[in-house]
């Protein structure tokens, strides 16, 4: 649903080091839940790359500075992010809309939302926006989420499930 892993941690980390150039990798490692060793990774190869500077601040303390190249690449990265994200998000509204569009044609105006996260709050507001009641009733039909897919499951559909890819 997101960057490619690898370009996601690259943003991530860029972010921080903008917002606390004196963050260490230790500091670094706990606010991205990862090891030590795998930030090192990152800002070695980031280094490399341009993306960043290191100057020595303290004897012991080193001072991460992003390079223009690092700002430029931290913007692509974003843009990379939001469109990625836009593009998941009328995908998964699309589904929706679709399983939505099979329930209105049997004349119902109610349903549940079965899975919880991002995807489920998408349907959620779609189900609001097109009219329809969202309901924990477990005799009305059930948009159940399951990862990018969703799911139509009742009474009377056919239980289609959708595609999951994000063209």
């Amino acid at each position: 649903m997101t960057l490619q892993p690898e370009a996601e941690r690259d943003l991530i980390i860029l972010e921080h080091i903008e917002q606390n150039p004196d963050a260490t990798q230790a500091t670094l490692a706990a606010q991205l839940g990862v090891a030590v060793g795998t930030i090192n990774w990152h800002l070695k190869r980031l280094i490399e790359k341009g993306y960043i500077k290191v100057r020595r601040a303290e004897r012991r303390k080193l001072r991460y500075i992003i390079t223009p190249e690092g700002i430029a690449l931290r913007a692509r990265l974003t843009m990379d992010y939001i469109q990625t994200s836009f593009r998941l998000y009328r995908l998964v509204r699309q589904r929706t809309i679709e399983a939505l569009t099979q329930v209105q044609e049997h004349g119902i105006r109610m349903v549940r939302v079965v899975g919880d996260g991002d995807v489920a709050e998408v349907c959620r507001l779609t189900c609001l926006e097109r009219g329809m009641q969202v309901v924990e009733d477990e005799h009305a039909p059930a948009l159940t989420i399951q990862g990018l897919k969703i799911v139509l499951m009742g009474d009377g559909f056919d239980h289609k499930e959708e595609e999951n890819h994000a063209s």
